[in-house]
């Protein structure tokens, strides 16, 4: 890989390692700066502001961003990467990472940095989240239904202080509770269902495989479907993610696709989110942006994924996975 010439480090000063670890920040130019000739910080100034520093960093010269948070400051600054042709580097520090987990870079941020020089660039499409209030990239994921509702639900202040529990404490609120009803369209088909998982990448929160056939380097959208308004079914489809055994399960619809529309039913209230973040309300559409992003990745992670990627072929669009 040529050798970047000037790099900001964009972070957000609000996730969690860097509001516990003062040094880090510091810590992390120090090790940009043995490596790149010329880096400088800049932090976040609150919700949807890293794109457009990131772009005002580009322009200025920039031919890296490096960006310290978590998921959803990564999706918001890719906003600002992706079509211009700079590199992209994911540091880990946010509460789920789980774009580091997918690319095998570790939690360990300052680790991220001191392995620089191994990594290569790949190109990827970023997911692309259409609705009424207008587009919102993603790297890892968009959720309609259930997930979101629970990432609309998760505490603020609970999630500060304990990270992803939160969600697990949300996401058990809600059994034994009605789920709101909506159609995922694939290929053309209707399919009713209470959550519907549309992802870039295997994991899921950083500790589970929903999307075992999603890859970044794939110009496809891996899409998991569930059915269902009881939440208690929800305890076999857990089941069914643990013991990898989504594929054949009656209720679940295992796919790939361009596009998938979100359409409302009965219920006028379908929660939407992006990688962990809260993004609106359906109807939608979601697909692949035309503005590619090039990523920093670890070698391993493009050859490993090429050698799973015919192991874990899913039929396409039509096809049902009970």
């Amino acid at each position: 890989m040529p050798k970047p010439n000037a790099a900001v480090l964009l972070y957000n000063p609000e996730a969690g390692r860097i509001r516990s670890r003062r040094q880090l920040i510091p810590r992390l130019l120090e090790a940009l700066r043995a490596r790149i000739p010329s880096v400088e910080a800049a932090p976040t100034e609150g919700p949807m502001t890293a794109g457009r520093i990131a772009r005002a960093w580009i322009e200025r010269g920039a031919d890296l961003v490096c960006v310290a948070g978590g998921d959803g400051t990564l999706n918001e600054a890719a906003a600002g990467v992706a079509g211009t042709g700079a590199l992209m580097l994911a540091i880990p520090a946010g509460t789920a990472n789980v774009l580091s987990n997918e690319l095998g870079t570790g939690n360990h941020p300052l680790r991220v940095v001191e392995r620089i020089d191994e990594m290569a660039p790949v190109s990827v499409a970023p997911g692309l989240l259409k609705t009424a209030a207008g587009e919102r990239l993603f790297l890892c994921m968009a959720g309609a239904g259930l997930d979101a509702r629970i990432v609309r639900q998760v505490s603020p202040q609970f999630k500060r202080r304990f990270g992803k529990l939160s969600y697990w404490e949300a996401g058990f609120a809600q059994l034994g509770r009605r789920l709101e009803q909506f159609e995922a369209v694939v290929g053309g088909r209707p399919y009713p269902c209470s959550f519907a998982l549309i992802s870039r990448v295997r994991n899921y929160g950083g500790d589970l495989w929903i999307a075992r056939h999603a890859s970044l380097l794939d110009d496809r959208l891996a899409v998991v479907l569930f059915e269902g308004s009881s939440s208690f079914r929800y305890l076999k489809y857990f089941a069914g993610v643990l013991f990898n055994g989504l594929r054949g399960m009656k209720g679940v619809h295992v796919l790939d696709a361009e596009e998938v529309e979100i359409r409302l039913l009965d219920d006028p209230v379908i929660d939407l989110q992006v990688d962990g973040e809260h993004a609106g309300f359906a109807p939608a559409r979601v697909g692949l942006s035309a503005r590619r992003l090039n990523l920093l990745a670890p070698p391993r992670y493009a050859a490993g994924r090429a050698r799973l990627r015919e192991a874990e072929s899913v039929p396409g669009p039509a096809a049902r996975a009970d």
